[in-house]
């Protein structure tokens, strides 16, 4: 098995996953930010900064609007929600 096949597999295993977990709707941006809310948070109902977010590896290298934009759809789609009484931007993780 050559590079190129171990990563086709690699991916491959990676896409069923997200169906399985119901993420394959999520755009690729969504999914890296909510992967990396994920990472920082860890469990449902932990609070993450937008200081945390745009640090995370997963969502440096994003433009600032398109993070703003996917950011704004996975509140919409209820995969965080905004914290109550925060002084900075803090988002709840709603899926753990």
């Amino acid at each position: 098995m050559n590079k190129y096949q171990a990563l086709c597999n690699l991916r491959s295993l990676l896409r069923t996953m997200e169906q399985d977990l119901g993420l394959d709707d999520l755009s690729h941006t969504e999914l890296d930010i909510f992967l990396a809310a994920q990472s920082i948070g860890g469990k449902c109902g932990a609070i993450i900064t937008t200081t945390e977010l745009r640090a995370h590896d997963l969502v440096a290298s994003f433009p600032p609007a398109t993070y703003h934009r996917a950011l704004r759809a996975l509140v919409e789609r209820g995969y965080l929600r905004k914290a109550d009484g925060a002084k900075a931007k803090s988002y709840v993780l709603e899926h753990g």
